[in-house]
């Protein structure tokens, strides 16, 4: 029993780090005592001057553990050889988890924000502070086809970033069919007759907001239950995703 515990704390902690790869990142990432550092993860490769002492001396004045890899292993904990120029480390937060912890997390009552493909770091980086600073739950964010945590993400969220659970998931399909049966889910859509303010919502909501040029796809558009617009005046026809994000953050 016991050993099962400190294997579901382990599995847990270990699914809540993020890695982040690339020298200048890295350097960004131990220069912001903000964030919690895990491990730093060097190539044995990389040359011993320049950007690589800086790292070394910053990881060492903080006391963060300093691993050494070959090239290859260190392109497996990076998972872009190209990019990580030798250089990865892990980033601990807490509340970022799976997407099968959403209710465990937040309960039976919520109201979610879903990200479907939106890619510019800076706006999910702006959609994670109003969504801490609104009347959200969490955020739902896939893996695949959106934008990934980094420092701008982080920049952009002004300190907020580890504030409100975020739900990965490899695509929005999954956890939306599975929630779907009793929840409330809503595609934000420029187009739809209803809108945000007419509408009475319940106890479990997710407000679907899709991609920054083409909106919400047609595949997760089919797991909603209504489309929802914002109304617009003077003609103009869009708000920016982070703009729309804010709104319903505070809507009541």
């Amino acid at each position: 029993m016991q050993d099962s515990k400190e294997y579901l704390e382990k599995k847990a902690f270990f699914d809540s780090i993020i890695t982040l790869y690339g020298r200048n990142v890295v350097t960004e990432i131990l220069e912001d005592d903000q964030i919690e550092i895990h491990k730093l993860h060097l190539a044995s490769s990389n040359r011993d001057e320049g950007v690589i002492l800086d790292i070394k001396a910053l990881a060492e004045h903080r006391g963060v553990e300093i691993k050494m890899h070959s090239k290859e292993q260190l392109s497996r904990i990076s998972k872009n050889a190209k990019q990580d120029q030798g250089v990865a480390i892990d980033i601990i937060a807490p509340n970022y988890q799976k997407s099968d912890k959403l209710e465990e997390t937040v309960g039976d009552s919520f109201r979610i924000l879903a990200l479907d493909g939106v890619q510019n770091p800076q706006n999910l980086g702006m959609i994670v502070r109003s969504a801490a600073a609104g009347d959200i739950d969490g955020i739902l964010l896939p893996t695949n086809s959106s934008a990934k945590i980094s420092p701008l993400v982080i920049k952009a969220s002004a300190g907020t970033l580890f504030k409100i659970p975020i739900f990965y998931c490899k695509t929005l399909e999954g956890p939306l069919a599975k929630l779907g049966d009793t929840s409330e889910i809503y595609a934000l859509s420029s187009h739809a007759s209803d809108d945000i303010y007419s509408v009475k919502t319940g106890k479990r909501v997710i407000f679907v907001l899709g991609n920054e040029s083409e909106g919400v796809s047609p595949t997760v558009s089919r797991l909603c239950n209504k489309s929802l617009a914002i109304p617009m005046q003077r003609g103009v026809e869009s708000l920016n995703v982070a703009v729309t994000a804010a709104l319903l953050a505070f809507i009541k």
